[in-house]
């Protein structure tokens, strides 16, 4: 929007596409963010079954300047951008596209914001075990950012897919020199790993709204001195998050992921500093804190 509040043919669009949609915060947080700075730019939700043919759309409006990508896109959308780092190609999963004069460029930011999350949370990952339960699209950019980034001894990867979980760990193994396990998800074999695991995330929509009461992780798998990260953000703590809390484990919410990935996007929508903390508060406030 323009400083005085209207929408004008120079203003630039950005959306976030995804099905469901009703749930994202991200219109609040960006619109916030572009009035606290005075840039002409507003941002919507859209629901999208779709994607080719949203990004047929990207391409054909002038002033559509950016898109978020969210479930069940981030991997699908791959196809119809026109230029894709070698990183995040290799990941294999986007969550932002750029239109660069009709020219659609294609990044991640969720592997870097949930890295940023867990170190800024003062969680030490060199030479600890991770257990990551899910193995879609953020967990392929969490995964391929903290097995690049990181010196972690080992990944063990858990999923009822087992399609999708051997392709992850092909790719990880490809793509990274990294410890790589995986396992299907049942109840031994998450027992087995709870067991063994120095950091849990969570990658799964297990424990988002409408089913906050539901939670992958029995309470009686936690051992002392684990630290539990779960992506999901709506609620802002998850019962999985809650049980680990109530038994004396640090605990990472997904809110702080968003809210890094989100940061890296305004910067990428814009060219501009972030602000980091109008951003944030909006969250906050949105999620009733």
């Amino acid at each position: 929007m323009n400083k005085d509040g209207t929408i004008s043919p120079a203003t630039q669009l950005c959306a976030v596409i995804g099905n469901p949609v009703a749930h994202s915060l991200s219109p609040a947080l960006h619109n916030a963010a572009f009035n606290e700075l005075g840039l002409d730019f507003v941002y919507v939700a859209f629901r999208v079954e779709n994607a080719k043919m949203a990004l047929e759309g990207m391409r054909a409006l002038n002033n559509f300047r950016g898109m978020s990508v969210t479930i069940p896109h981030k991997i699908e959308i791959m196809n119809y951008v026109d230029e894709i780092a070698e990183v995040d190609r290799s990941i294999g999963s986007i969550n932002t596209v750029i239109n660069e004069n009709g020219r659609l460029i294609g990044l991640g930011t969720d592997g870097p914001g949930a890295l940023k999350a867990l170190t800024d949370a003062g969680v030490k990952l060199d030479g600890k075990n991770i257990l990551m339960l899910g193995a879609g699209g953020a967990a392929r950019a969490i995964a391929f950012t903290l097995a690049r980034k990181t010196k972690l001894g080992k990944l063990l990867l858990l999923d009822v897919n087992e399609s999708m979980l051997q392709g992850l760990m092909a790719d990880l193994n490809a793509g990274t020199a990294a410890c790589i396990e995986s396992d299907l998800l049942t109840d031994s074999s998450l027992a087995q790993a709870m067991g063994n695991a120095d950091v849990i995330i969570n990658c799964t929509p297990i424990g988002m709204h409408p089913n906050e009461g539901a939670s992958l992780v029995p309470a009686e798998l936690f051992r002392d001195g684990q630290v539990v990260f779960d992506i999901v953000y709506t609620p802002l703590e998850t019962k999985l998050l809650s049980e680990a809390r109530s038994r004396g484990l640090k605990v990472v919410s997904g809110v702080e992921m968003f809210i890094n990935q989100a940061v890296l996007q305004f910067e990428r929508f814009t060219g501009a500093e972030a602000p980091v903390e109008v951003m944030r508060q909006v969250v906050m406030e949105r999620l009733g804190l």
